[in-house]
């Protein structure tokens, strides 16, 4: 049995817990104020919060994007109207085309309104339906995406339904950002009525008692709360994701719920004991809440591995977890304890069962693990081989970028797009641009250099043609002289020139990325740069690979550290670190199997488009082996404390599992209602995320924690705590530690923080140990 001195942490918690404990009032005040401030200072959070942010903010594709924004906007639309002309009638007969040019010139003298474009104006085929009954009408709103989105919404009533004999239906990037928008803010309101009472019930169960069962919902609605008021703050420094609410809700209420259960439960334990609620609050703190912290500090790790990456989706998602871990971890560290002093032995008021019942569970649990031990090698292989065997489906990812599909079938912006991709032709979808620097050349220079590109551009494979001011060209020759409207085409020192594909399947599909990286190669000589959907999602591919190493080189050190931390052994922090990536295996095959193929679209509600959005795979590697993390840490600390007091390692893993692995049972379920109830979105990436972290945690909590981790512990034996010296020096001096139980055996051991003798017997304390 290794004996070590109290940590300087433990000696932090107990001082906490004593303060605690004789004031409670004072923490429960300050939580109230602070909790009304957060709900005035979060109100208007959804209105800030952005959609996008999957591009890399320093790559080709985003420079080129910057400078067809600023001097090329009216070939940047970002409003679709699809008008349709009655039944039998032709886009080109004389009523429907006199609307239709009424309509464009209407929408033109829009004051927000720039670059009408339309079929009737122009004559061109690509905004002709094919059999005649469809046309376009595309223009740009200006201004940043809060004042153009606001513009839409004012304009879109005017010009949506019936004009005359024409029936138009608005579309395009902003009306699909929108759509996202209060799709995704109507679907967080129900996942939370869904997860609450449902939470609700499931506590009942654990704790058998509707009040013990009440305090981790309370804890969970206010660390929801108090990350938005944070979100808030961080709004006005850097963009946010609109989904950081969507992980805000999950984690706040997954993670609080889940700190309120450890924290709760050994709670019970402790007045069990026969030890008043202060004591009692303070040993809670030492123990449970030393499990609280690390907990905290791995799934931050975790999360803040986000920030690693340029993309500011996966950044303000970094920023939006780490808020939510410490706002959890801080409520239930401080708010909690309070709650519980007051209500002392009343905590188990208004029992539904009897404690008896409530902790069959636990029985169970010792039974199960008992015969894992016995048949740990079995287990070990059996186990690990079926892991492995879900995750193969990940071997064929394909990753891509999210569009308009989304959202649910009855979109009106989907839909729309919908038809573009199968009744027009030549869509826009297959155009790329290529943007020439030509500076302070005369016209008929720049015109040559122009040529000469759109020249060799055009003779590539799957190139149909190429429209430039020096005209358009196909099959490396030009085909058509350059017509009046080519001269805009030269802006500023810049060349324009649109390579239109043979595939106009998708923007961003294989051929088109494959075709973006043949045309930065043609045009590298000449200076060129390639933008357009494609080249940012090749971009934002480089940049999430880029990222990568270093991300999972971060959290794998944090982790080692932090879990070498908490025990002082060098070999579970391997293991620990190994069997959490091991859980994930199920998630990243289920991703790819459900929703890049397919299986299962009908059930669930949603549309496959044959490949994963980028950034999902990141932002969920995060989430869960943070959260794969917090049920880790959750059981290792109680073997920890166990093998320290004993010296037996087989009846540590076991009494850890008796006690332990019922909660962690119990949290699992909790966070899985959570996600799954976010998984019931209409939003197919968050569908994707709900659903696929909810697997991970079940699989985690009722798999890997309850068949592997004994199963592995078993055969490491006693080796599993085993440490160099040179480590065992710097456990004993860094590391956190808990004093044994015997030192806060009596209500007296309670320090009052104001008793000028407790506070110098504390002092004394920290003086030895630190010796």
């Amino acid at each position: 049995m290794r004996q070590e001195p109290p940590g300087r942490a433990s000696f932090g918690l107990r001082s906490l817990g004593a303060r605690i404990a004789h004031r409670p009032w004072l923490f429960l005040l300050a939580a109230v104020v602070l909790i009304l401030d957060a709900v005035v200072l979060g109100a208007d959070l959804t209105g800030r919060l952005s959609n996008g942010g999957t591009t890399d903010p320093g790559s080709e594709s985003t420079r080129v994007q910057r400078v067809l924004e600023e001097h090329y906007p009216e070939m940047q639309p970002n409003v679709v109207l699809l008008v349709s002309v009655p039944s039998g009638a032709q886009v080109d007969d004389r009523k429907p085309a006199a609307q239709g040019v009424r309509l464009a010139e209407r929408l033109a003298f829009e004051t927000s309104v720039t670059g009408v474009l339309s079929y009737w104006q122009t004559g061109l085929e690509e905004l002709r339906s094919r059999d005649g009954g469809q046309a376009l009408i595309a223009a740009r709103i200006d201004g940043g995406d809060d004042r153009a989105r606001a513009e839409l919404e004012r304009l879109a009533p005017d010009y949506r339904g019936r004009q005359g004999d024409l029936t138009v239906r608005v579309s395009g990037a902003l009306a699909v950002q929108n759509e996202i928008e209060s799709t995704v803010a109507e679907d967080l309101t129900r996942s939370e009525l869904i997860a609450l009472p449902l939470t609700l019930i499931v506590l009942v169960w654990v704790f058998g008692g509707l009040v013990a069962a009440l305090l981790p919902v309370l804890v969970g609605l206010a660390t929801v709360l108090g990350t938005g008021a944070l979100l808030r703050i961080v709004t006005g420094f850097t963009e946010v994701s609109v989904f950081a609410q969507n992980l805000t809700t999950a984690l706040g209420l997954g993670l609080a719920i889940d700190y309120a259960l450890l924290i709760v439960r050994r709670f019970r334990e402790e007045l069990g004991t026969g030890a008043d609620p202060g004591t009692s609050v303070v040993r809670t703190l030492r123990t449970a809440g030393r499990t609280v912290l690390f907990s905290a500090l791995t799934v931050a790790v975790a999360l803040a591995s986000m920030l690693l990456f340029p993309l500011y989706f996966l950044r303000s998602l970094a920023y939006a977890g780490i808020s939510v871990v410490l706002v959890a971890a801080l409520t239930a560290l401080t708010v909690l304890p309070a709650v519980l002093v007051l209500l002392g032995h009343r905590v188990d008021a208004l029992r539904v069962r009897r404690r008896r019942t409530a902790e069959r569970p636990a029985a169970s649990a010792g039974r199960l693990t008992k015969a894992v031990m016995r048949r740990a090698p079995q287990v070990t292989v059996v186990v690990t081989g079926l892991l492995l065997l879900l995750g193969l489906p990940f071997l064929g990812a394909r990753f891509g970028t999210a569009d308009d599909r989304q959202l649910p079938e009855t979109s009106e912006a989907r839909a729309v797009l919908e038809v573009l991709r199968d009744d027009f032709d030549d869509s826009p979808e297959g155009a790329v641009p290529v943007l020439l620097t030509t500076g302070t050349a005369s016209r008929a220079e720049a015109r040559a250099v122009v040529g000469r590109l759109a020249a060799e551009l055009s003779g590539l494979d799957g190139v149909t043609r190429v429209e430039s001011s020096a005209g358009t060209y196909r099959d490396g020759g030009r085909s058509e002289v350059p017509s009046p409207a080519d001269a805009s085409r030269r802006q500023a020192g810049h060349d324009l020139l649109t390579v239109v594909a043979d595939d106009d399947t998708s923007a961003t599909s294989a051929p088109h990325q494959r075709l973006v990286e043949e045309l930065r190669a043609a045009s590298e000589s000449a200076g060129a740069s390639v933008g357009g959907p494609a080249a940012a999602l090749v971009d934002s591919k480089a940049a999430i690979g880029r990222g990568l190493l270093p991300a999972l080189g971060f959290v794998l050190i944090a982790t080692l550290l932090v879990v070498f931390l908490l025990t002082g052994s060098a070999v579970l922090p391997l293991v620990v670190v190994g069997l959490n990536a091991l859980s994930l295996t199920a998630m990243f095959g289920a991703v790819v199997w459900v929703f890049q193929d397919g299986h299962l679209s009908g059930l669930l509600g949603f549309t496959a488009t044959g490949d994963v959005e980028t950034t999902l795979p990141v932002l969920m590697f995060c989430v869960a082996f943070g959260l794969s993390m917090d049920y880790g840490v959750f059981l290792i600390a109680r073997m920890k404390e166990e093998f320290d007091r004993g010296g037996d390692h087989r009846a540590a893993v076991a009494h850890a599992m008796r006690t332990t692995g019922g909660l962690i049972t119990a949290a699992a379920v909790v966070l899985s209602v959570v996600f799954v109830s976010i998984g019931l979105s209409r939003i197919t990436n968050t569908k994707m995320l709900g659903f696929g972290i909810a697997l991970a945690v079940l699989v985690d909590a009722l798999v890997v924690r309850t068949l592997l981790v004994p199963a592995v512990m078993r055969l490491l034996g006693p080796r599993a705590w085993w440490a160099p010296e040179p480590l065992l020096k710097v456990h004993r001096r860094f590391g956190l530690r808990e004093e044994p139980a015997a030192d806060l055996a009596h209500p007296s051991a309670v320090p009052d923080p104001a008793d000028p003798e407790s506070r110098e017997r504390t002092k004394n304390e920290r003086h030895v140990a630190s010796r």
